[in-house]
């Protein structure tokens, strides 16, 4: 994404950090890292938070990755092979594959992890779609079958952000894709301490010293993952802005994950400190509406409502406030992007709050409160719930702001119950953008009743479409699908996407080799 930031120094000496360091030398250190939200929920198949996400790639592994030019690359696939007809695909596990508890990684446990995953992820729900059979001929191998030929496999084993298809063992894996895991063993660069583990206080992970990274230099969620430090410390007690840039001045922190907005310009004056932007691709702030209760189960009110929250500048302003920082885009699929396109965005432009008032007159709303879910410890996101509840009561909208913390908004908005009985109407979050830059791996997009995302629409002509476009191998006419889905999705009112921003990390100056690209990976760092 064509950001331009106005730390631009501090980031031009980030980057050149990223390209120094020795290779080779085992270092006896501990990095701290403060992450960007608290850590609860250990299990990144049930919930697409990135936190359980980055907690996921710390101790597990990926049968491909997605480099930080956006390409797929295998990891724990050493080779495979595609029958004449694209329906049978056999793939190679390589050699010295180990769970943390000394069992070999088999065929088997992929089967298993992909099943579980397929069921939670919206681009995984879809691949399974095609998928007839999978079976294990020999330990290290694994072979798909599917009824018919579609052009998502590596895409969707590939992706780098939630849900990762990260692979468990077996018996882990074979939890009920609905039902939380409880133990935490992966063959990943890291182990988990869980006895260390102590929500709102700290998550500590261990070098797994029997793993064999890659030959390749790591790039985004691929390539060598090797492990510099003996432990990482993520401090999940420290939430306080300024208290996390004091920490990092006197050196009691090694990294701040993503900082306030308004700690850059401290941030920058410190001499201690670079800011590097480890994510080029930036994240999408979306405001996601529950289908199934009242007022949103109406479509003309969710119309009334996507009007008085189209003023892109007026969240992006609030909550980030860097003007290099963010910039406003109509997509759903990310400005720039293979699929970015403007189609049926007509609702979604500098706001137009006369139209949202006359559209909600008509709509027959009646008064009913909406109640929006407002974070107070994720900082990134924290404004924006205080925007779309300004924006509402302007439309005229009875509004209902509750605070919480973020894990127990993670919590609660995978509840169907109605608002009034502890459930939920709209929550905003911010995607990195992979996770939405096309038809199928974009959660918010999916319509399938209740095997969607949280916010459960339903709607048979994207599900129709969405298939069309995961059978499609021609980019050309992939094109005009994802413009059709886009549309639609707005006709519909599946979200409403507000904005487009950057959030640089800040680290310690002597801390090198931050990785790039969608995720928050903590191999390949030395201090």
């Amino acid at each position: 994404m064509n950001f331009r930031s106005p730390l631009r120094s501090a980031l031009f000496v980030g980057a050149a950090l990223l390209a120094t360091g020795a290779t080779g030398v085992q270092a006896q250190s501990v990095l701290k890292v403060v992450p960007h939200s608290n850590l609860s929920i250990l299990d990144p198949i049930w919930t697409t938070q990135y936190m359980a996400r980055n907690h996921g790639y710390m101790i597990y592994d990926t049968l491909f990755g997605t480099d930080e030019k956006g390409q797929i690359k295998p990891q724990m696939v050493e080779s495979w092979e595609v029958s004449p007809d694209n329906r049978l695909w056999t793939f190679k596990l390589r050699k010295g594959l180990e769970f943390h508890d000394g069992k070999p990684v088999t065929g088997e446990d992929v089967n298993a992890s992909l099943k579980r995953w397929g069921q939670r992820d919206a681009m995984g729900q879809k691949l399974f779609s095609f998928i007839s059979r999978m079976d294990s001929p020999t330990p290290d191998t694994f072979r798909i079958f599917l009824g018919e030929a579609c052009g998502i496999m590596l895409d969707a084993l590939g992706k780098p952000s939630s849900n990762v298809p990260f692979i468990m063992p077996k018996r882990v894996a074979d939890t009920p894709a609905d039902k939380q895991i409880e133990d935490y063993t992966g063959s990943g660069p890291y182990v988990f301490k869980r006895d260390e583990f102590k929500p709102g206080d700290k998550a500590v992970y261990t070098k797994n010293t029997k793993y064999v990274p890659r030959k390749e230099a790591a790039s985004g969620s691929t390539g060598g993952k090797n492990v510099y430090v003996d432990r990482v410390e993520w401090n999940l007690a420290l939430r306080d802005a300024q208290a996390q840039v004091n920490a990092l001045s006197k050196g009691e922190v090694d990294i701040i994950e993503q900082p306030a907005f308004e700690s850059y310009a401290a941030l920058a004056k410190d001499p201690n400190v670079n800011i590097i932007n480890g994510n080029n691709l930036g994240f999408q702030y979306m405001v996601r509406f529950n289908h199934l209760h009242p007022p949103f189960n109406n479509l003309k009110v969710r119309q009334a409502a996507t009007v008085a929250m189209s003023n892109q500048d007026a969240f992006l302003k609030a909550q980030v406030g860097i003007k290099e920082y963010y910039k406003s885009c109509p997509s759903m699929f990310v400005c720039g992007s293979p699929y970015g396109s403007t189609k049926g965005s007509d609702l979604v432009g500098k706001g137009n709050m006369k139209k949202a008032q006359d559209l909600l007159k008509a709509s027959g709303y009646d008064g009913t409160p909406v109640v929006i879910m407002k974070p107070t410890d994720l900082a990134s996101i924290a404004k924006l719930p205080d925007v779309a509840a300004q924006l509402l009561r302007q439309a005229g909208f009875k509004v209902d702001l509750q605070s919480m913390d973020w894990n127990t908004l993670v919590s609660r908005r995978a509840k169907k119950d109605l608002p009034s009985a502890g459930g939920w109407n709209i929550f905003a979050t911010a995607w990195v953008s992979p996770d939405i830059w096309n038809p199928l791996t974009n959660a918010a997009i999916g319509a399938a009743g209740e095997k969607s995302w949280f916010g459960w629409p339903t709607d048979a002509e994207v599900e129709k479409l969405r298939d069309s476009f995961a059978r499609e191998i021609d980019l050309g006419k992939r094109k005009v699908l994802a413009e059709a889905i886009q549309a639609r999705a707005f006709e519909v009112g599946t979200h409403v996407p507000v904005g487009e921003q950057i959030n640089p990390a800040a680290l310690r100056k002597g801390v090198t080799g931050l990785v790039i690209g969608p995720g928050n990976f903590y191999w390949n760092i030395k201090k």
